[in-house]
C-alpha cells in the first residue's frame, strides 16, 4: 500500500509523500471484490445537504492551483472523507502517523492510498474501491457501513505525482475502528465538524519555504497540508465556515 500523505503545502493537493502499509486485507467494500461501488444521496441525514450540494457544484481550481496533468501522467490514488455522526454532531475520521517514521511523522491525515491493479478503472469507481479498502487496512473500519455519496474533481500533488481522488462519504453504520500497525499509525480518531468550524481552533501554518495554508488545531494535533486543504475547502463552500484570524501563524520546520 502506498499512501497519500499531508507534506509541506497546506492548499488542497499540493504536495504529499509515500509510505509502505500493513497487510490487513480488505473486503473489498459493498457487494464484495471487483462489484460496482455505489454513489447514493439517498438517505443522508440533512446536515449533509450542503457538503452533497458543494461536491456536485465545485470547480477543480477553487479547490487547488495544482490539477492532474493534461497528458494524463501521475499515480493515481484516492482519500476517504469520511462524515458521521458522534456524541457532540458531525465529524470527521482522520488518523495520525507514527511518530517514527521518516518523513511528515506524527502528521494527521484521511485514510487513503495509491490505486491498486483489483481497484479497477482509475476513470471508473476505481478510486471509489480505494478509498474503502485503503480506509479498512489503515483503520479496520468496516466498508459495509460507508454509504459514498460524492467525489471531488481529481487533485496533484507535484512533489510525489499522485493525482487524487477525495471520495466523500457517510457512517451510516458506524464500525469500531482503531490502529491497525502501530508501526505506521499512530491513533484513528474523529474530529467534531464544531470544533473545525471553531475560530479559536483555525490558524494559518507558515513552512520555512515561505508557503502559507490553513490548519486546524484539534484533538492534540495540528492538522495541516493536504488534509486541512480540503477540509479548509468544504467548510467553505458547504456554508459552514466563521470567519477566523488568518493572521494566526503556526510555524512549521523543513522536516515537515
Amino acid at each position: 500500500m502506498t499512501r497519500v500523505s499531508d507534506a509541506a503545502s497546506g492548499t488542497a493537493g499540493d504536495t504529499a509523500g509515500d509510505r509502505a502499509g500493513g497487510p490487513h486485507g480488505a473486503r473489498g467494500g459493498p457487494g464484495g471484490p471487483g462489484a460496482p461501488v455505489p454513489l447514493a444521496k439517498d438517505g443522508l441525514p440533512a446536515w449533509l445537504d450542503p457538503v452533497a450540494h458543494a461536491v456536485e457544484t465545485v470547480q477543480p481550481r477553487q479547490l487547488s492551483r495544482f490539477l492532474p496533468p493534461e497528458d494524463g501522467g501521475g499515480r493515481q490514488s484516492a482519500v476517504l472523507v469520511l462524515f458521521g455522526e458522534g456524541g457532540r454532531g458531525p465529524e470527521l475520521l482522520l488518523m495520525e502517523r507514527a511518530g517514527s517514521l521518516r518523513s511528515h511523522a506524527g502528521q494527521p491525515s484521511f485514510p487513503g492510498g495509491a490505486l491498486d491493479p483489483e481497484d479497477g478503472d482509475p476513470q471508473g469507481d476505481g478510486p471509489l474501491r480505494a478509498a474503502l479498502r485503503e480506509a479498512e487496512e489503515e483503520t479496520g473500519l468496516d466498508p459495509a457501513g460507508v454509504q459514498l455519496f460524492g467525489v471531488l474533481p481529481k487533485l496533484y500533488i507535484p512533489v510525489s505525482g499522485f493525482v487524487v481522488t477525495p471520495v466523500l462519504g457517510w457512517w451510516r453504520e458506524p464500525s469500531p475502528v482503531g490502529v491497525v500497525d502501530p508501526n505506521e499509525t499512530a491513533r484513528v480518531f474523529t474530529v467534531p465538524v464544531a470544533d473545525l468550524t471553531d475560530p479559536a481552533n483555525r490558524a494559518t501554518t507558515v513552512h520555512p519555504s515561505g508557503h502559507r495554508g490553513p490548519a486546524f488545531l484539534v484533538e492534540s494535533a495540528l492538522v495541516w497540508g493536504f488534509t486541512a486543504g480540503i477540509i479548509d475547502r468544504l467548510l467553505h463552500f458547504a456554508g459552514w465556515e466563521r470567519p477566523w484570524d488568518r493572521e494566526k501563524q503556526v510555524p512549521l520546520d523543513w522536516r515537515s
